[in-house]
């Protein structure tokens, strides 16, 4: 029996690599003291909470491999489609083949902190990050989808290595001749594009917090820009800024 404390214990397991942790749980499971089974306990369900997590990012890397003949795939995805204010934002993203980045997903079903915390990842490990936006006046001049197609194009252009094929969240992006394939819900079912989601939604976000400062009363830090309670009383007592899109905003003005 292991005459190691617990708070030993847990630090060796804590600080082992995979494989050695295995052997050490082998050798700690004779131990009865509670502490310890509790410990080995947890450990057993972080791996299988890892295992799962590898099988769902294995499936979030369907198109990758089928379209794995393709030297540099790009995720493409847009942020901010319907607020009232701010711009609508593009990103696109281009990842190494067989990267593994654990947890990430659609940016919508991540928290703000894991959303920070995957962006530096990203950056960190991408072949190549390209963002583009239409500002309100734009989204105002040629109309909202229009405008995310230009965002998109100018992420496109803002690659510093070329794709060769284009995985996008279910849009044709036209005046585009890479090859394209829409994929329904692609922020979910595709590590590129979700990769490209999170890069848009954090540097939107990050937008929006620096026009709260500068235009403050509307809530941008919070809301994003979205038609919130607050937002939109405030669009009413104060009139918009301009930031704000006149066509989004003709029922609260």
């Amino acid at each position: 029996m292991s005459k190691e404390s617990i708070k030993e214990i847990d630090s060796r397991l804590k600080m082992a690599e995979d494989a050695e942790r295995e052997q050490l749980m082998k050798v700690y499971a004779p131990d009865d003291r509670a502490g310890v089974q509790k410990l080995l306990e947890k450990y057993r369900k972080q791996k299988e909470k890892l295992l799962a997590e590898k099988e769902r990012l294995a499936k979030m890397r369907q198109y990758e491999e089928k379209y794995a003949d393709h030297a540099f795939i790009c995720g493409i995805d847009e942020v901010g489609r319907g607020p009232l204010a701010g711009p609508v934002v593009a990103g696109a993203v281009i990842l190494p083949k067989e990267c593994e980045i654990l947890y990430i997903n659609d940016s919508k079903k991540l928290s703000a902190a894991k959303r920070d915390e995957l962006y530096d990842e990203i950056m960190d490990k991408a072949v190549a990050v390209g963002l583009g936006m239409a500002s309100p006046a734009r989204i105002d001049e040629i109309n909202i989808l229009q405008a995310t197609y230009e965002a998109m194009r100018q992420a496109i252009d803002n690659l510093k290595v070329e794709p060769d094929l284009l995985l996008n969240d279910a849009v044709t992006i036209p005046e585009v001749v890479i090859p394209q394939v829409p994929i329904i819900k692609g922020d979910a079912k595709s590590a590129s594009i979700a990769a490209a989601s999170i890069v848009a939604k954090v540097t939107r976000d990050r937008m929006m917090v620096e026009y709260d400062s500068a235009l403050p009363g509307y809530g941008f830090a919070s809301n994003k820009g979205y038609g919130s309670a607050e937002h939109i009383e405030a669009l009413k007592k104060y009139g918009p800024t301009p930031i704000h899109r006149a066509s989004f905003i003709t029922h609260f003005v």
